[in-house]
């Protein structure tokens, strides 16, 4: 909100967060700690949990902490080009 109380646009937002998050999970990744990102919706119920103003909208839970000792991520192999597309000539 500006100083006379209209809203402001902001192009991007989401985009930003979305960057600024990503680079964050790689930071925490290389000082060792796990993350995971969540996003319920609606996430308004953030609003009244965190007693935020309603003008404010949240994007995500990141839940961050030490991996389990010995945990393991589970190897998952991405589908080949030919299972997720068809090319028409």
């Amino acid at each position: 909100m500006d100083e006379q109380g209209n809203k402001i646009k902001h192009y991007y937002a989401r985009d930003s967060v979305g960057i600024a998050t990503g680079l964050l999970i790689t930071a925490l990744h290389n000082a060792g700690l796990a993350s995971l990102t969540h996003t319920p919706g609606p996430m308004r119920f953030l609003n009244q949990i965190l007693d935020r103003p309603k003008k404010e909208t949240p994007t995500m839970i990141l839940v961050v902490g030490y991996p389990q000792e010995g945990g393991q991520v589970p190897g998952i192999e991405k589908k080949t080009l030919e299972e997720i597309a068809v090319f028409k000539q």
